[in-house]
């Protein structure tokens, strides 16, 4: 993996960046000390280092228990307990393979919304269909996932008996409290555990996300080695210059300085979308609070140059762009030659479809810093496990760094909070009766 962030520099005085070598050290001290605030949410930091093979082991051998049991598994889980996996696999997944007849399972997302119509259909589309559940929930309680492991806990039983049932529905949540490890114990299924000082947008690298990735077919391994070089060249003792982490970290708090107060994750490839999914939630969880934070927005390029386009050129210049770039292909297709050319194309022929990409994403580079946004380019060789892995990394490291710069605590989630108490009281949940009185007399 590669930072340039020469795009970006340009914008700011000289030296802007240097300046915060302090700044940055003083939060990578505070990271590795556990001095800082959040400090009992910081398993993540050498999370990669601490994953044994024996614990791949012990994930591929259920993944393997689910592949061969299961035609379909759903995975309930919201925020962090889906995104990272979702991301992940995604991102290296055939784009059309849900089309395609396959010997893996189908892995289906559920447990992110309360939407009857998508419940419904889901239920629908399982009638008859061998499936697995994997619940994801630290306390079993969160509304999204609750309900929609009671539905499929329900219709799992029904379908396959009581005893396949066992075999084919996981828990991922607490090691000792809460409803889904009561459950878990009580029905007897294979459970992992969600650490106790990892936060849900931290998690891709612990079950939550390794799980479900490993039913889906990919390489685990490779992406948790990818994350642990990573880990090594992000360090505390690395020379500021050439940490990415801490370089990131400070060039996107020297640009939010200077006023500019919303970052757009751009990508070249359609597969990385719910990478810029991943990626929101991670520094928009971790940052906006206490009337502080950077906007985190998303973008698939060049498509949304076809809608979002105008906007990143021409609008309120209060934005900067970071840049995912990919080196290499995975496949190769190049443009026909066509012996009319009424669409103009041939001087195109024979190019790479990828060549006519990068062209693309080097002159919106080139057009959007001339429009005066400043870029940050973040280049990885190819999309395949170990470089998402490292990708991963990256990100969290920096996110932490980022958020102490900015003078806030990135492990909590305060604001999360706010939505369920009106929505508790709302439907007389037991205990929020004083909560539903007010909230009531509210809205006369």
């Amino acid at each position: 993996m590669k930072l340039n962030i020469s795009a970006a520099s340009q914008f700011l005085a000289a030296g802007a960046v240097e300046a915060l070598e302090p700044q940055v050290k003083s939060a990578q001290a505070a990271l590795e000390n556990a001095t800082c605030p959040g400090n009992d949410f910081l398993g993540w930091l050498h999370l990669p280092s601490s994953i044994t093979p024996e614990f791949i082991a012990e994930i591929n051998a259920t993944a393997k228990t689910l592949q061969e049991n299961c035609e379909a598994v759903v995975v309930a889980g919201i925020g962090g307990s889906y995104l990272g996996a979702r991301m992940v696999i995604d991102s290296l997944s055939n784009s059309f393979g849900w089309l395609q007849p396959s010997n893996m399972p189908r892995i289906l997302f559920a447990g992110n919304n309360i939407g009857e119509d998508y419940l419904s259909e889901l239920i629908d589309y399982l009638k008859g269909v061998k499936f697995g559940v994997i619940n994801i929930s630290k306390s079993g309680t969160t509304t999204e996932t609750a309900i929609t492991f009671r539905l499929l806990k329900k219709m799992c039983e029904e379908q396959r008996g009581k005893e396949v049932a066992k075999k084919v529905i996981v828990a991922v949540t607490d090691a000792k409290k809460g409803a889904a490890r009561t459950t878990a114990d009580k029905e007897g299924y294979k459970s992992f555990i969600i650490p106790d000082n990892v936060g849900g947008r931290f998690s891709v690298l612990t079950p939550v996300g390794l799980l479900p990735i490993a039913v889906a077919g990919f390489d685990i391994a490779a992406l948790v080695k990818g994350a642990q070089d990573m880990e090594k060249e992000c360090d505390i003792n690395a020379p500021y210059a050439s940490n990415p982490a801490a370089v990131y970290a400070a060039v996107r708090n020297a640009i939010y300085q200077s006023g500019k107060k919303i970052e757009i994750l751009c990508n070249y490839q359609p597969k990385l979308h719910n990478f810029g999914e991943w990626w929101k939630q991670l520094y928009g969880e971790s940052e906006g609070k206490d009337g502080k934070g950077i906007f985190p927005a998303a973008v698939d390029l060049t498509t949304d140059l076809h809608s979002m386009g105008q906007w990143i050129q021409d609008g309120e210049r209060t934005i900067f762009e970071t840049v995912i770039s990919v080196e290499k292909p995975n496949t190769k297709l190049e443009v026909p030659s066509d012996e009319e050319n009424l669409d103009g194309l041939n001087f195109l022929a024979g190019k790479r479809i990828d060549e006519v990409n990068k062209m693309a994403e080097l002159g919106t580079q080139l057009a959007h810093v001339d429009g005066g946004v400043p870029n940050i380019k973040v280049s990885i060789e190819k999309l395949d496990e170990y470089n998402l892995g490292q990708l991963i990394y990256f990100f969290e490291k920096a996110c932490g760094i980022s958020g102490l710069i900015l003078g806030v605590n990135p492990f909590n989630q305060p604001g999360v909070e706010a939505y369920k108490k009106n929505m508790f009281a709302l439907l007389n949940k037991p205990g929020y009766e004083k909560e539903s009185e007010a909230i009531r007399a509210k809205l006369k």
